[in-house]
């Protein structure tokens, strides 16, 4: 068993920002572990580009040994199969056994998937992002099929304006169990809406999907809709092995915390982006992003036995949203634009991130 100061679960935006600030010299005394399931992190936000030819693999992601390596972590190759949280003890796929006088959970969701029964057309779920590069490009060498996409947030709408611009198949749906794009402000609605029909993608609002069955897509009315293949982007569901943990968790299965960022019941653990439930959080990269200078300084602040910094979620964030043809939308405040202008500012954004992360002189 390896016994550890500090266990990081995943390497989540959140992590990696308290990585960066480690190695930037906060570290905190004690031995640390990162452990994840790949070596590298992939950064979502640049995903559509990476579809849409716009960047290659290795622009969209983060090597997480260099990084841990500045910030004198030891990096964990394995997936998470149980966390006992009264013992702080993590079981690895491997067998191997990890224990932590303080652990960090970012390991993120899995997609959301209906029902399946007996399904012939092939299916792919946007995350983890690596299983839904590799399913990709089989589907490239195979040809072209009817492709439709399930959801109706900013990764469906992103997916969608990203492969009309490809000949991905006769067909491409875009289907939504309400309205499309429905947290964010009519402007944007109507814009996306305008793209979506101008890319000749079938947007189908309010279809709640039923189940897939066989070669079809069952929507709500009984109706079924026949492609080939599905992407399923259809938000984040916590991952299965929480409910085991003893950890206390929301209605959905989500870790709950408080403000300063530990489970609730379990002081010792704490959990930020898409793992964990926090009032006024909305669970995307650009609230994990402001978590994680306040989770660096509170586990800091826990090995030391001194006081905890709470987090206080920002009442707006910008949304960018990629069209998949060099340029981007955004809403802010209510208010919506486009065009080339906001996608090269998406993309400085998005390369700012990128560099932020990576260690001069050693590889991407």
């Amino acid at each position: 068993m390896k016994s550890c100061d500090v266990v990081l679960l995943g390497a989540g935006h959140a992590h990696l920002g308290v990585l960066r600030l480690w190695a930037a010299g906060q570290r905190p005394p004690g031995r640390i572990v990162l452990i994840s399931p790949q070596p590298y992190a992939w950064y979502s936000g640049m995903l559509p580009g990476l579809l849409s030819w716009r960047y290659q693999a290795e622009d969209c992601r983060i090597a997480l040994e260099p990084l841990c390596q500045a910030a004198e972590v030891e990096l964990v190759s394995g997936n998470v199969e149980h966390l006992d949280a009264r013992q702080s003890l993590v079981h690895l796929d491997s067998g191997q056994l990890v224990k932590g006088r303080f652990i960090s959970v970012n390991l993120g969701g899995q997609t959301r998937l209906p029902p399946l029964q007996n399904p012939t057309l092939d299916i792919l779920s946007v995350k983890p992002f690596s299983q839904f590069l590799a399913g990709w490009h089989r589907w490239q060498q195979e040809g072209h099929r009817s492709l439709a996409i399930i959801g109706g947030g900013p990764a469906a709408v992103e997916l969608a304006l990203a492969l009309s611009n490809q000949p991905v198949g006769q067909e491409l749906a875009l289907i939504c169990q309400g309205e499309l794009l429905s947290q964010h402000p009519p402007g944007l609605r109507q814009r996306v809406r305008r793209l979506l029909a101008l890319q000749a993608v079938e947007l189908r609002e309010h279809s709640q999907v039923e189940c897939v069955q066989g070669d079809s897509v069952r929507v709500a009315g009984g109706r079924s809709l026949p492609y080939e293949r599905l992407i399923m982007a259809t938000g984040s569901a916590p991952l299965s092995c929480w409910q085991s943990s003893g950890l206390a968790l929301d209605k959905q299965g989500f870790i709950s915390v408080n403000p300063q960022l530990q489970a609730l019941h379990h002081k010792h653990i704490f959990a930020v982006g898409d793992s964990a439930s926090l009032p006024g959080a909305t669970r995307n990269g650009v609230y994990a992003v402001r978590m994680g200078p306040v989770l660096a300084a509170n586990l800091s602040a826990s090995l030391k036995d001194k006081p905890l910094q709470a987090y206080k979620p920002q009442a707006q964030s910008l949304a960018l949203l990629s069209d998949g043809s060099g340029g981007a939308l955004l809403s802010w405040h209510g208010l919506s634009a486009s065009g080339r202008w906001v996608g090269w500012w998406k993309h400085w954004l998005d390369q700012r991130f990128m560099q932020r992360h990576r260690i001069a002189g050693l590889p991407a």
